[in-house]
């Protein structure tokens, strides 16, 4: 199965330069700019003209619909499966998708560190194949730079989760300037961000073979 990925477009879709083609299209989180219906109808219209067979989308901190207007915000989602605290198996490969992320600025879909985002992470069923979360968990791929403090800010308890029940594949996004791919423990971590820091859709989409093949 050959997987396209990307993440954190915040309405620039249209500027990205190419999408390959795949069997699933997978989009981490901030599809949006500022989160209203309006963006996501262009959103949808805009999936819905790619040929990938199988679309997946989950929220992030920017895409504010989904968590103040969820039943419209889901209604407009026709091109695409939304995943929220939920999944979807694709010829036989099991996905599952969630939108929480630490606290930070009061943005949406933001929980405090420690119980109540452990919670979320242990709704994940063991049978996972691929894991969609919009932001990393701690220490991989997850360091910020100084303009947000430096750092390393992921999340400790979704990486506790990860220690103790790998997950083959993990996709997020979030933190813009750790685009790249990580491997450890058996398990494959890809930051897809598209955009940038400077919030330019430079990051091309990243292609994956699911089960890889090497």
């Amino acid at each position: 199965m050959r997987l396209t990925v990307i993440s954190d477009t915040h309405s620039l879709h249209r500027q990205i330069e190419s999408i390959p083609d795949g069997d699933v299209l997978i989009h981490a989180g901030d599809s949006l700019g500022v989160g209203t219906l309006e963006e996501l109808e262009d959103l949808n219209d805009w999936l819905g003209t790619l040929p990938h067979r199988h679309k997946i989308l989950i929220a992030g901190n920017h895409d504010w619909c989904f968590q103040d207007q969820p039943e419209e915000a889901r209604r407009r989602v026709t091109a695409a499966h939304y995943l929220q605290d939920s999944g979807v198996t694709i010829d036989g490969v099991h996905f599952w998708g969630t939108p929480w992320t630490p606290q930070f600025h009061d943005w949406a879909f933001n929980l405090p560190r420690g119980d109540a985002l452990a919670q979320r992470w242990a709704q994940i069923p063991e049978h996972t194949d691929v894991l969609i979360v919009h932001g990393p968990p701690k220490g991989i791929l997850d360091r910020v730079n100084e303009h947000f403090g430096g750092g390393q800010v992921g999340c400790e308890a979704l990486r506790s989760r990860l220690l103790a029940r790998p997950v083959p594949l993990v996709l997020f996004g979030h933190i813009h300037e750790h685009y790249g791919q990580h491997r450890e423990g058996g398990s494959l971590y890809v930051n897809a961000s598209t955009c940038t820091d400077r919030y330019r859709p430079d990051n091309p989409p990243v292609v994956l073979e699911y089960p890889a093949t090497d």
